[in-house]
């Protein structure tokens, strides 16, 4: 039914995804995830776990990554009060070519967008509005105790976070 536009951004392997949204005069509609629209675009991951969380505006959560189990994340924001964050990936991966590069993402209820980060990558988001509710779909289940982490100030990452 939908069709999604895929994107790739600077860092190999990232890509925003924007749905097709329908609207009328009772709102809209919006397929958030095609497994077969994803594959036509060359995005053939399997997920096998979806996650929500709520935040407050001015909480940064991240920059988080798996350490023996890494995941792929296709997150977005839906409703709540106008959601409205600032998405981030860094790249992790030793042998690419921008190991150490972040590139970044506004996500809001309003353009819909997803943003699709593979495994390799350190993940964090800074919420811009009063409150958000983030939702992420997972190619590996939660494990206990295999979480990394960046400092989201690290000035050899540089991340510019719109604070």
């Amino acid at each position: 039914m939908g069709k999604i536009t895929v994107t790739p951004c600077d860092i190999e392997g990232l890509y925003v995804i924007e749905p097709t949204v329908f609207k009328d005069e009772r709102g809209y509609f919006v397929e958030t995830y095609n497994q077969n629209d994803m594959k036509e675009a060359g995005l053939d991951m399997v997920f096998v776990q979806d996650n929500q969380s709520s935040s407050r505006k001015g909480v940064l959560r991240g920059l988080h990554f798996q350490i023996n189990y890494p995941q792929d994340k296709l997150v977005r924001v839906v409703r709540v009060v106008r959601g409205k964050v600032f998405d981030v990936a860094v790249d992790l991966r030793s042998d690419s070519k921008t190991y150490g590069k972040w590139f970044g993402v506004e996500l809001t209820e309003e353009n819909k967008k997803q943003f699709y980060i593979p495994e390799g990558f350190a993940h964090g988001f800074l919420v811009l509005s009063d409150e958000a509710e983030f939702c992420y779909k997972c190619t590996d289940f939660y494990h206990p105790g295999d979480e990394g982490g960046l400092a989201w100030n690290d000035p050899e990452i540089g991340v510019e976070w719109p604070l």
